[in-house]
């Protein structure tokens, strides 16, 4: 069996989750000999919030310092939802510090000025006790598609659990650092690296024209709909996702072993 190189691959978790989203895939990366870096976001897990203004662009700047302190140069990356969105700013700020790209559930284009104002109105609810209890209640179930929430309530309830110890605060921030985001539609374009972008064909949150527009816009990207799940793919189908970040890792490592792709 052909050994495959040792390639650094960083995971980015969905809102409003954190780290532990990811760990039936990074188990499995590990085990092909991998390092994983699974980040929780600024406010998230174990991460302070701190006290910088919200933007995506200082959750892009805090994982190059991670990685700086790990004196790791590029990365396989991947994120999804909000991890999706902080991918993009790191991809914009720190390019070649990329050498793939895999995106789930999410998407490149910029918030409408009223899906942005329906952002921050979100995380007003979020921040008022008289209404936070009910809102997270209602709204988490959508992370997951219909078939999942039929079939594995036992993951519903997870998520929810997940969901309900997260930070009011930090999951304010974070809404509005995403509703400021700008479009990235042009900074896909420029990454000449494998990608792939991955969509559950039961997100009722992203459209899946939008993963078909970021898949056309990457020069190597290509899209993959994954059956029965909803916006949460490593947690609804962690063993096809595992699979797809493992391909992708695999043909980063190809590509750098051949001189490929080199800047």
């Amino acid at each position: 069996m052909t050994r495959i190189e040792n390639v650094p691959v960083v995971l980015l978790h969905a809102l409003p989750l954190d780290s532990a989203m990811w760990q039936a895939q990074a188990a499995a990366l590990r085990a092909r000999g991998h390092t994983v870096i699974t980040p929780d976001q600024r406010g998230f897990g174990r991460t302070p919030l701190g006290t910088a203004p919200p933007s995506l662009d200082t959750v892009a700047d805090d994982l190059a310092a991670l990685l700086d302190r790990h004196r790791i140069g590029s990365v396989a990356l991947a994120g999804c939802s909000m991890g999706g969105y902080a991918a993009m700013a790191f991809l914009r700020r720190h390019p070649h510090r990329v050498r793939a790209l895999a995106l789930l559930a999410t998407r490149a284009g910029a918030d409408r000025p009223e899906e942005a104002a329906e952002r921050i109105r979100f995380a007003d609810l979020l921040l008022d006790d008289a209404s936070r209890d009910q809102l997270v209640a209602h709204t988490t179930p959508l992370l997951l598609g219909a078939t999942t929430r039929t079939r594995h309530p036992d993951l519903v309830e997870r998520v929810t659990a997940m969901a309900a110890t997260a930070a009011p605060e930090s999951v304010a921030w974070a809404q509005c650092a995403i509703a400021a985001r700008p479009d990235s539609l042009s900074v896909l374009c420029g990454a000449d690296v494998p990608a792939v972008v991955l969509a559950g064909d039961e997100d009722e949150l992203v459209a899946g024209d939008e993963a078909a527009t970021m898949a056309e816009a990457l020069p190597r990207g290509r899209l993959v709909t994954i059956e029965a799940a909803g916006h949460l793919p490593p947690l609804e189908a962690p063993d096809r996702v595992s699979e797809l970040l493992m391909a992708l890792v695999d043909a980063s490592a190809t590509e750098e072993r051949n001189g490929e792709g080199a800047c």
